[in-house]
């Protein structure tokens, strides 16, 4: 997500925060080793019985350790330059970018803002989470290479709708002015804006299908009119799914006048990190959905238990008032601001109040049809169906665990915001290999029936899976938001797993899993001052301290990774083990602040998106970052990975202005320059997020997200000040305005991409 915008905290449940959990684990782990253990050999002591057993099921086979591979390229220094900077021997194009056209009866992009609304024929903005699925001769999805793949991505936010419009959005005809005002009483007077530049705003959002192909010159490039190329956005159907058992209990939350029944809703919105099953489809994960609604001043005030929920999820309420929305205080993106409702009440529908006498007459239910898992099938035209059994909340990532036949499937989850939690889903069926290629209904099998849970980092250094259930007396008994059935366990998650007592992490985001050995890795990409003194450091975040130049942020901004093993390698393991993996940091600051000993070659901070090569076992990790921009754009590292457990303990010596304070930590094995690398620095303002390869790993598609992020802020009106142009001013498309693009990444000796 753009780091501009990063969701405030909303959770204010007493629960205790990964900090305090790892104080203490860091002291139980410093008495094994005082007494002769290391850190490597921890995971094959038991641990205590309050840990949670394994889950009853068999242990998957652990993968054969792979020779150690060595990085074959070398180290790119930071850039603040406006293009895509790579080692030598490396070379990059553009595959699509903003706006360009999927069909060829439609014209060429024109960056001007000129275009009516075609957004349902477009590529998408701001492109995110990205795979690639080729293609069976039959038409359904093949795991190996057949010669013909799609390339499936999501289309995060509309911080830059500015670009879709010739002069800028509009309220009440008036250019680049902001479509609402603070009425000063507590809530929000919206201007009346344009159908046609509301109609585009919405539609860009969602998911796009290109097929893939090489061109005569033999680059990468998307096919024109391929029957494959599609777009799901901010309006195409979408089915709710989730177990038969509470199905009808979790539809009575979705009823709106769209669908009386609560058995369809319309779109998807701000699709980040996302999910590739390993029957073939893709999840598309809504992450920060929430302030894309929009609440009168003067509705009526809602029922206590829908703004309990509301404000949970930073969804606003009637007058602006409940825990943590003051920080969400806009009004949408002034979407329901049209004169006319609009077909089917495609405008209206953003306006959550209880306008009518029910909830069959209004949209007072609408947010509750987002914060899901979007199951697509990349290769058919079939209906989305949106999986509750996974789940509500901001996901930012569904990454599923290494399938092994004969046992259930396990998707790990993050939820994208300041003290949330890290979530995993277990699927009742158990895999068949049968079911490769088998779509949605495959999808049906798998992920709607069975067990969520929530992590929690105990004190032994070990940590819990805590079931999501409605039988829980914890959730039974929560008296903050009372829950009536499993149906709004799942569909007010964060509420359980306030309940249950999860551990509150900071800002979950991208999920990866090691194909090598099955450890589960994601990101922590940074901490505000607010929440970070040498006071309140621990063992999980040691750093408490103030950037002395450029940028000058206080707290931990440069972030971390955080990594775990499953107890028996089984995907229904109620235990695990953690290390952290990596602290990002500036090569030149004091080692109390760069505890990974980074150098100049592969310094970085706020790591966001992550991902791992099956072709070289690399550990890509993308940054999104506004705390070490003064001296380098966002970048893209990689990575050797080690195994949880790897590490070694050290002390933190922490000063920030007048305070001091030190912090015993434990850290994963130094990398040094040859097991961690800088590959790639990004255009100006721009975000690295999302990546895929081809099979044989000899080409990685990377995308570059709303470059010239800040051109908004800089410009007066509609007379932008750019501070990106690109991908114009390096010759793809036209110039002037900035646009999010999808890259492919070759070696000029065409060899495997990283080795």
């Amino acid at each position: 997500m753009s780091h501009q915008n990063p969701e405030e905290n909303l959770n204010e449940s007493p629960n205790e925060h990964f900090d305090d959990v790892l104080q203490r684990a860091a002291m139980s782990r410093r008495n094994l080793i005082r007494g002769g253990v290391g850190l490597a050999a921890m995971s094959t002591i038991p641990f205590m019985a309050a840990c949670g057993g394994g889950g009853g099921s068999s242990a998957a086979p652990a993968p054969a350790p792979a020779p150690e591979k060595a990085l074959g390229f070398s180290a790119i220094d930071k850039s603040l330059l406006d293009d895509v900077i790579l080692p030598a021997g490396y070379t990059y194009s553009v595959v699509h970018a903003t706006g360009d056209r999927l069909v060829s009866g439609i014209q060429p992009y024109s960056n001007t803002g000129a275009e009516a609304d075609e957004w349902n024929m477009r590529v998408g903005d701001h492109h995110d989470g990205m795979d690639l699925y080729y293609i069976h001769p039959s038409g359904k999805y093949s795991p190996t290479d057949t010669g013909r793949a799609v390339l499936v991505m999501n289309h995060e936010s509309s911080a830059d709708a500015h670009f879709f419009h010739p002069h800028g959005q509009t309220t009440n005809g008036v250019n680049g002015k902001k479509f609402s005002q603070f009425s000063g009483n507590g809530g929000w007077d919206l201007g009346i804006r344009l159908e046609s530049e509301v109609l585009k705003e919405i539609n860009h959002h969602g998911v796009s299908v290109v097929e893939l192909g090489k061109g005569s010159n033999g680059r990468w490039e998307y096919r024109l009119d391929s029957l494959y190329n599609r777009r799901v956005n901010g309006q195409t159907v979408m089915r709710i799914a989730g177990p038969d058992a509470h199905l009808a209990d979790i539809r009575s939350f979705m009823v709106t006048a769209y669908d009386t029944t609560g058995a369809s809703s319309r779109g998807t919105l701000n699709n980040c990190g996302h999910g590739k099953t390993p029957w073939g489809t893709y999840l598309a994960c809504e992450e920060n959905w929430a302030t894309y609604f929009f609440m009168p001043s003067t509705a009526a005030a809602l029922d206590t238990k829908t703004r309990t929920s509301r404000s949970r999820y930073g969804v606003i309420s009637a007058g602006f008032t409940g825990t943590g929305v003051g920080s969400q205080g806009a009004p949408g993106q002034g979407w329901s601001a049209v004169a006319s409702a609009g077909t089917d009440n495609r405008f209206g529908r953003w306006n959550v109040s209880a306008a009518g006498a029910t909830a069959a007459a209004d949209f007072r239910n609408e947010p509750n049809t987002f914060g899901f898992n979007v199951e697509i099938d990349p290769l058919t035209n079939g209906t989305p169906a949106k999986r509750v059994a996974m789940g509500r909340f901001a996901h930012e990532a569904a990454v599923c665990g290494l399938p092994v036949v004969g046992q259930p499937l396990a998707f790990y989850m993050g939820c994208d915001s300041r003290n949330e939690y890290i979530y995993k889903f277990v699927s009742t069926a158990v895999w068949s290999e049968a079911d490769i290629g088998g779509g949605i209904a495959a999808g049906d099998k798998y992920l709607n029936e069975g067990k969520l849970y929530v992590a929690k980092f105990n004190d032994t250094g070990a940590g819990e899976w805590l079931e999501l259930s409605f039988s829980n007396p914890l959730i039974r008994g929560y008296t903050p938001y009372v829950f009536a059935n499993q149906a709004d366990v799942l569909i007010n998650a964060r509420h359980a797993a306030d309940a249950v007592g999860a551990t509150k992490m900071d800002r979950p985001e991208w999920g990866a899993v090691n194909p090598a050995n099955g450890d589960i890795y994601f990101t922590m990409t940074n901490n505000s001052a607010a929440n970070r003194t040498p006071s309140t450091t621990n063992a999980a975040n040691p750093r408490a301290y103030t950037d002395l130049d450029g940028r000058r942020q206080s707290g931990n901004p440069n972030g971390h990774i955080v990594r775990f093993k499953e107890t028996g390698t089984t995907s229904t393991a109620t235990s695990f083990t953690w290390d952290i993996f990596l602290f990002g940091a500036e090569s030149t600051a004091d080692a109390a602040i760069n505890l990974s000993g980074l150098s100049a070659k592969n310094d970085f901070s706020s790591p966001d998106g992550l991902w791992f090569s099956k072709a070289t076992g690399i550990c890509w990790i993308q940054t999104d970052d506004g705390a070490y921009t003064d001296m380098t754009n966002c970048m893209l590292l990689a990575a050797i990975p080690g195994a949880v457990g790897d590490g070694r303990a050290i002390t933190v010596n922490n000063t920030q202005g007048s305070a001091t304070g030190s912090q015993n930590t434990f850290i994963g094995a130094a990398l040094g320059d040859a097991k961690l690398r800088r590959f790639m620095v990004a255009p100006k303002g721009s975000e690295v997020t999302g990546i895929t390869e081809t099979a044989d790993g000899r080409a990685i598609f990377v995308n570059i997200q709303h470059p010239g992020e800040n051109t908004a802020a800089i410009g007066t009106n509609a007379d932008f000040t750019y501070e990106s142009q690109w991908p114009g001013n390096k010759g793809y498309g036209p110039t002037g305005r900035p646009r999010s693009a999808t890259i492919v990444i070759t070696r000029t000796d065409g060899g495997v991409i990283g080795l």
